[in-house]
C-alpha cells in the first residue's frame, strides 16, 4: 500500500475523563497535518474531533468536516475547516468520510465512535474496501475491545486473518507508520463459512 494521503479519524465528542484522551487528539492532528495527511472528520468543533481538527489546521493541514444538519447545532459544527460537507443522514455521513479517505483511525470515544468504526470494519470483511483501520489506544482506552475482537476470533466468529485489519499503537506515530505498511487479507469476499 502507498503511504496515506488522507484519514477519516473518528473520535469522541467529548474529551473524556483523562487529559492524555486530548493530549493523543492533538499529537494525531498535528503528526497528520505536518505530514500532509488530511483529516476527514465528523465536522464538530468540541471534544475530541475537535481538538484533533484544530491541531491538524494548526499544523497546515488540510482538514474536511461531514456533518448532518440535525448535529450541525448540537455537536457545533467547526467553523475554521478547509471544506465541510452537511448530508442529511449519520449513514450518509459514514460513507462519505469512507469515501474520501485512505484509511481510518479511531481516537477514544463513545458509542458513536465504536458505531463508525465497527461499520467500515464490516465494510473491510465484506471487501467493499481494503482501508487500514487502526486505533490509537492511549491509556489502554481499547484493550478492553480489542480482547472483545480476539475472543470472537477463538470463538469462530471472526476470520483470523480479518482481525488482522484492525491495527492498534499507544500513539498517532507509530499507529501511521503501521497503517502505511498494512495489506489487506489476500481473501477477496466474506463467507460465513470460512
Amino acid at each position: 500500500m502507498s503511504e496515506l494521503r488522507s484519514v477519516c479519524v473518528f473520535a469522541g465528542s467529548r474529551s473524556g475523563a483523562r487529559p492524555e484522551y486530548v493530549e493523543a487528539a492533538r499529537a494525531l492532528g498535528d503528526v497528520l497535518g505536518s505530514r500532509g495527511v488530511r483529516v476527514v472528520f465528523g465536522g464538530g468543533s468540541i471534544g475530541l474531533m475537535g481538538e484533533c481538527a484544530d491541531a491538524a489546521l494548526a499544523s497546515g493541514g488540510e482538514v474536511v468536516g461531514v456533518i448532518p444538519a440535525e448535529l450541525v447545532r448540537r455537536e457545533v459544527a467547526h467553523q475554521g475547516v478547509t471544506k465541510m460537507h452537511v448530508v442529511e443522514t449519520m449513514h450518509e455521513r459514514k460513507a462519505l468520510m469512507e469515501e474520501l479517505s485512505g484509511g481510518v483511525i479511531a481516537l477514544p470515544g463513545g458509542l458513536g465512535t465504536f458505531d463508525e468504526l465497527f461499520e467500515i470494519l464490516t465494510w473491510g470483511q465484506l471487501g467493499i474496501h481494503e482501508k487500514p483501520c487502526g486505533l490509537v489506544n492511549v491509556c489502554g482506552y481499547f484493550d478492553a475491545l480489542l480482547t472483545l475482537v480476539d475472543r470472537a476470533v477463538e470463538e469462530g466468529f471472526v476470520a483470523a486473518d480479518h482481525r488482522e485489519m484492525l491495527i492498534a499503537a499507544p500513539d498517532a506515530a507509530t499507529l501511521l507508520e503501521r497503517m502505511n505498511a498494512y495489506r489487506p487479507p489476500a481473501v477477496e469476499r466474506w463467507s460465513p463459512r470460512r
